[in-house]
């Protein structure tokens, strides 16, 4: 018997030691999603080197500077190492600058670039390296605001380094008794008064040779210390042969903050070594917040990859000063202040899934999140919708009001919702001076007739729709806080969803401003009044009253029907307004799930809609049939756009077992995990473990569950539930218990009782 103990006990120890030691950033392959193209997208990622949620990424260069697609996996060449924030290859980057090492001194970035094989590359998050075909090696290894290179040339052969200033104006300037360059690059768009990223690169080898040179005309001054100018860089010759370490770090608020910088996260680092292991360490660290066991290594590895990817944006963009102290540099006013502020992201995109996540997974840093919103309305005169790093509008929606209310829900009370709703109220009564999302598109017309009218303004069904979702959010924030001004502002429009549904067709239509539909009406036609997608998609798009829905619609059997035909449907396109083919409508076509369209935004909820409807197993078999069918680990592991970590965070969230259908309710809507066993490390200690030990890939359909040891019935599961730590056990088998969470109570929030 005390030998069983021990053995118990030891058993025990060696699982709660997994999930501290677990390297699981060998699951993580950085090149996933990386095969892309205009014509279609795998992902549109690069293999992003970087810490956590950090100011800067790092990445290998393929394309030219300023092409959006920057690493496509299929090229053979690189033509530097950047120093990136891109979101997505439909976007311009920001405050860049690349490294390219070689052994003769070519600046012209088409003329400079090397070849390599993937079979000599490394991408993970701690660390990437690769080896040219003319044997110089380059590894790099992240901190928040740096990098830590190593750059090794072949024995004998020169040993030149390039600094390119990417597009747009920069500045350079050698110091050759420190053995460094500091500079600024002010490329991006958006930015207030005159911004630059400053930057500072110490070197641990004396430089032989050096000079600047600029990129337009590819004009090189040698013996030149300095430049500032369009497109200025410079390069540095080493002794022969030479293994170089190079340390860089990055600011927007001065050179002295990138000095101080580059000293508080590498200082310490006397060797690529150690970065490498301190960025492993954190990595693990924040992938260990969730621990799964019980899959198949690759399952692992498309799990790990796809954490990974959710937990890059949105951007840190504050730094610490020499107090300890966070504070920014605005891209909103152009000046500095205290406390945090976070960018890069779409919230079109990432209002669904990529930040209910991180309000589980990292609350602290989502608390922050929400109420540096509230300063950028200050600071810019409207919510972010489209941050890159300033506000650009883009898409369609409000949705930072679902950012507001889903946090409040969820307990994280760092913001004042009086101010919240006092911006939100701004942002929906007013069209700004930006895109369509800045503001709102057609918000006379909103108001007065309860939707936006088509063709007056494109993508009218779509908005109202969302817009529709968004005042909800207004309402039930205000009403969490008693606010009876916004209650009754925002009661009667989050039912405007009701004014664009055509009960002859039962889809979404466009709806003139005489109230007639639009003629010719093919459920196939993107575009139009629709956003990327068709009726088909955006039918579904009533996150906050799916019951309402299904009552227009005739009661769960048509609407059931419905559900059952997008899979059912030819996964055939009509172009519509796009006048050909755009790569979303490929990757529908390439799916084959016919009209499903998961490689965008509007239908990713779709599959979990059967818990509301009496047939909750039919949620579990397509979100696991999603989840195997349409992502893996690979260069082609998305089945479209990754979008800021959304893509990667429906899946994350999904192998769980649940997804946020209706952000701002504090539910999760329940669909089949992945694995036999889940661990949440939550952050205040807690852990929640969601045990389903019959798993497997036939085994998808829930039997039975438990919470805490009594039944549990319910489709959809509390966020309270999961914080406060605790155990839900699955029974999983092949076949659908068809009797199970199919009574009111059990079916998830609707607005519609």
């Amino acid at each position: 018997m005390k030998l069983n103990k021990l053995f118990f006990t030891l058993l025990l120890l060696g699982n709660a030691s997994f999930a501290q030691k677990a390297d699981l950033v060998s699951y993580v392959n950085t090149l996933q999603g990386t095969n892309s193209k205009h014509e279609l997208t795998r992902g549109n990622t690069y293999p992003t080197t970087a810490l956590p949620f950090g100011m800067h990424t790092w990445t290998p260069q393929t394309g030219k500077n300023g092409d959006g697609w920057k690493y496509q996996y299929f090229k053979e060449h690189i033509r530097g190492f950047q120093q990136a924030h891109q979101c997505s290859s439909w976007t311009r980057d920001y405050a860049v600058f690349s490294f390219m090492p070689m052994t003769a001194l070519v600046v012209d970035e088409d003329k400079r670039e090397a070849k390599f094989s993937h079979a000599n590359e490394i991408a993970k998050p701690n660390y990437y390296k690769v080896q040219f075909d003319n044997k110089i090696t380059t590894e790099i290894s992240p901190s928040e605001r740096g990098a830590h290179l190593r750059f090794t040339y072949p024995k004998g052969e020169k040993s030149f380094l390039v600094l390119d200033g990417y597009n747009r104006t920069s500045g350079v300037k050698i110091h050759l008794k420190e053995r460094k360059i500091t500079g600024w690059v002010s490329n991006g768009q958006g930015f207030r008064n005159n911004w630059k990223s400053y930057f500072v690169i110490q070197f641990d080898q004396p430089i032989k040779s050096y000079g600047t040179w600029e990129n337009r005309n590819n004009t090189i001054s040698a013996d030149s210390i300095s430049a500032e100018g369009r497109g200025k860089g410079a390069y540095i010759e080493f002794q022969a042969g030479a293994k170089v370490q190079v340390k860089t770090a990055s600011s927007y608020i001065s050179m002295e903050q990138a000095e101080l910088n580059l000293k508080t996260e590498l200082g310490a680092d006397k060797t690529l070594e150690q970065t490498k292991a301190n960025a492993a360490a954190v990595w693990n660290k924040s992938l260990g917040r969730i621990v799964v066991e019980g899959g198949s290594k690759a399952d692992m590895e498309t799990f790990y990859s796809c954490f990974f990817r959710a937990s890059l944006f949105s951007r840190k963009f504050y730094e610490i000063g020499p107090d300890g102290k966070p504070y920014y540099f605005s891209p909103y006013d152009g000046k500095v202040h205290s406390g945090y502020i976070y960018t890069d992201t779409g919230f079109w995109d990432t209002f669904r899934a990529q930040f209910p996540l991180n309000a589980l997974i990292h609350p602290e840093m989502h608390g922050r999140y929400v109420a540096s919103m509230v300063d950028a309305y200050k600071q810019c005169g409207w919510l972010p919708s489209w941050s890159f790093p300033s506000e650009a509008g883009s898409m369609i929606g409000n949705h930072a009001i679902s950012l507001f209310t889903d946090a409040w829900a969820k307990g994280l009370r760092t913001f004042d919702p009086k101010e919240a709703l006092d911006a939100y109220h701004h942002e929906a009564m007013n069209k700004g001076p930006w895109g369509p999302a800045n503001g709102r598109d057609g918000v006379k017309e909103y108001n007065e007739l309860g939707y936006v009218p088509y063709p007056k303004y494109r993508e009218s069904t779509a908005k109202t729709l969302e817009y529709a979702y968004d005042d909800y959010c207004g309402y039930e924030l205000a009403r969490l806080t008693g606010d009876k001004k916004y209650m009754d502002i925002f009661e009667k429009p989050m039912y405007n969803y009701k004014n664009v549904y055509d009960p002859s067709t039962r889809f979404m239509r466009g709806k003139g401003i005489d109230g007639t539909w639009t003629k010719n009406f093919d459920p196939i036609e993107w575009g139009g009044p629709f956003t990327e997608g068709n009726a088909w998609h955006y039918h579904w798009s009533v996150f906050q009253d799916t019951k309402g829905l299904i009552n227009l619609m005739g009661g769960y059997q048509n609407f059931t029907a419905k559900l059952d035909s997008v899979f059912t449907e030819p996964n055939k396109v009509n172009v519509g307004s796009y006048g050909g083919m755009i790569h979303e409508m490929t990757e529908m076509v390439m799916a084959n799930m016919g009209q499903y369209a998961h490689g965008n935004q509007p239908i990713q909820h779709m599959v979990y809609l059967y818990n509301y409807a009496n047939q909750p197993w039919k949620s579990q078999f397509h979100a696991r049939n999603v989840m195997s069918k349409l992502y893996d680990a690979t260069e082609n592991g998305y089945p479209g756009d990754e979008d800021q970590g959304q893509t990667s965070s429906w899946y994350v969230l999904s192998a769980l077992g649940f997804y946020s259908v209706t952000p701002g309710t504090g539910e999760y809507v329940m669909g089949s995990p992945m694995f036999k066993k889940i661990t949440l490390n939550l952050e205040n200690g807690k852990k929640f473990v969601i045990e389903a030990s019959a798993n497997s890939k036939d085994n998808v359909y829930i039997q039975s569950a438990s919470l805490n040891g009594k039944a549990y019935t319910k489709n959809f599961l509390i966020h309270s539930d999961l914080t406060k730590g605790g155990t839900l056990k699955l029974v999983m088998s092949n076949k659908p218990n068809e009797q199970r969470g199919i009574s009111d109570e059990d079916k998830p929030f609707s607005l519609t009782k």
